[in-house]
């Protein structure tokens, strides 16, 4: 596995290289991985040569393919990538995951051995344990915390940053180095302001100054909407994201996807309304909001209710997101390592799915008779569910 982390730049002093935070329960298993993090600090630059690197180890008589995830930060960081590969004449293939999916699933590995790819370009997925598809080149830009070391692959990670550079903005890093990338700044803002980034990034304030502020949070608003309704289809704003030149020009209609972005907020905003008017349940330290909903609004659930439970944490149930598995959110204000306390909490049959993510933003699904352990671990053994 070759670890690259961003550094210092002169256009980011105040980036700094921070100990990668996991929970007790994985101390000693990441311990190889946190000292390559921690002794390989790597300029922006560096993680381009990275990048280029591992593309370099690609078959090139076969098309590479890229992942990723279908939030905002995850469906720019595959534009950017796709589009920096196209101009460097590496045309490459796209794969967005969608309910459920997680690259390293055996479903999925099955999909992607039929497919051959010449190589694996995976953002915003995480980093987990093992080979996602075992002899094909793989790089992971990601900048969620580390839960395995994935095999023989690139990683190239934002992960303990303070301020933290999301997906697309390491994407957009990565696109500089293999061809002109200039003009997908918007993109790699629209991942910042998705994924609620923090702090000072010259590169956030740069395309505000080019974009505007209100356009690239309108644009957000449209791009992560289709993911979270009951199709989960990403496809119209991936492509919005491939076709527009700016978050003004993704607005302003003209587009047929665009129009499809708004019916797929409305779909959601009422999805929100309902379980909205439902209140919490506290026990202890916990607070737990349980709805079903075909929609994937148990993050922003969880979300609003961390703003007025600043005192605990928040998990916000939905048992109606995918057959057989009930979905959780789970939010703080506490600064709670919201990781740790799930894994205190882990039920014996949880898998990949579970406990993933950033440690004040987490969640997980669970089959029901883990979700039946897990509820009771926590104090609420009379929120099972049939098995």
């Amino acid at each position: 596995m070759i670890i690259f982390q961003p550094a210092e730049t002169p256009r980011a002093r105040d980036r700094r290289l921070v100990q990668v935070r996991t929970c007790d329960r994985t101390q000693a298993a990441f311990a190889p991985l946190r000292r390559m993090l921690s002794h390989a600090p790597q300029s922006p630059t560096q993680v381009g040569a990275a990048f280029q690197a591992a593309l370099d180890r690609f078959d090139p008589h076969r098309r590479p393919l890229i992942l990723g995830h279908f939030d905002a930060d995850g469906l720019s960081a595959v534009a950017i990538l796709a589009q920096a590969l196209q101009r460097a004449g590496r045309p490459a293939d796209i794969r967005v995951l969608g309910k459920g999916e997680n690259p390293w699933s055996p479903d999925l590995r099955q999909e992607l051995d039929a497919r051959q790819p010449g190589g694996l370009v995976v953002t915003d997925l995480g980093v987990r344990d093992g080979d996602i598809l075992p002899g094909v080149a793989t790089v992971l830009v990601d900048h969620h915390v580390p839960t395995g070391q994935p095999g023989d692959a690139t990683v190239i990670s934002g992960n303990g940053w303070v301020p933290e550079p999301t997906s697309s903005l390491l994407a957009y890093w990565c696109a500089q180095a293999v061809a002109p990338a200039d003009d997908l700044l918007w993109l790699a803002a629209l991942g910042l302001i998705g994924d609620m980034a923090e702090g000072n990034l010259p590169e956030l304030a740069e395309a505000q100054s080019r974009y505007g502020k209100t356009a690239l949070r309108d644009a957000v608003s449209l791009v992560n909407a289709p993911r979270r309704t009951a199709a989960a289809d990403a496809g119209p704003a991936l492509a919005l994201l491939m076709k527009c030149t700016s978050p003004k020009d993704l607005l302003k209609g003209g587009h047929p996807e665009t129009e499809q972005l708004r019916a797929a907020k409305a779909e959601v905003a009422a999805a929100l309304d309902g379980a909205k008017r439902i209140g919490p349940k506290v026990r202890g330290d916990v607070a737990m909001i349980r709805f079903a909903s075909a929609c994937q609004i148990h993050p922003l659930i969880a979300q609003s209710w961390r703003g007025r439970l600043k005192d605990k944490i928040v998990l916000a149930v939905n048992t109606g997101y995918r057959p057989g598995w009930i979905h959780f959110a789970a939010r703080t204000a506490t600064g709670v390592n919201l990781i740790d306390f799930l894994a205190r909490h882990r039920p014996p049959g949880a898998g990949t799915e579970y406990g993933s993510g950033h440690v004040q933003a987490t969640g997980g699904a669970l089959r029901p008779a883990d979700w039946n352990e897990f509820a009771a671990r926590i104090g609420f053994p009379e929120e099972k569910v049939p098995e």
